[in-house]
């Protein structure tokens, strides 16, 4: 397992190949730096979660204005199966559209305004891509 904070060029080329049109969900688990740190250098008395809070904040805007929702965020409190040596600190869930809103998002201004806060706050992260098509329950 290795936690990094943006895609290799590769994982968008499979992301872009695998698109159907429907929607997809973001599976997200973070990692927060200690204390905030900007790639410009400014100087921040931030947490780390603190800076991914802002970042999360201007999310709340631009992913309802895609068709997008937040299904689920929240603290990771602890392990009931397996083992891992380090745990992440925080665990989300956001639909898209689909692939095309996503990709899209990532180059909107708005979305480049908000992202240094992400990339500030954040150790490391898990990106997980999920889509419909196995079913756990009747509305699953």
């Amino acid at each position: 397992m290795k936690n990094a904070v943006q895609p290799t060029g590769e994982q968008i080329k499979a992301f872009q190949a695998r698109q159907t049109g429907a929607p997809i969900f973001m599976l997200n688990l973070l990692k927060f730096r200690e204390n905030a740190e900007y790639e410009d250098g400014r100087e921040t008395s931030l947490s780390g979660k603190e800076a991914y809070a802002l970042y999360s904040a201007g999310m709340q805007k631009i992913i309802p204005a895609l068709g997008g929702s937040f299904v689920f965020g929240g603290e990771v409190r602890g392990m009931l199966i397996g083992e891992m040596a380090d745990l992440w600190d925080a665990a989300a869930i956001v639909q898209y559209p689909d692939t095309a809103a996503m990709l899209g998002m990532m180059s909107d201004p708005e979305y480049q305004k908000i992202h240094p806060h992400r990339e500030a706050g954040l150790e490391g992260q898990l990106l997980i891509e999920c889509g419909k098509g196995f079913s756990l329950g009747a509305d699953a």
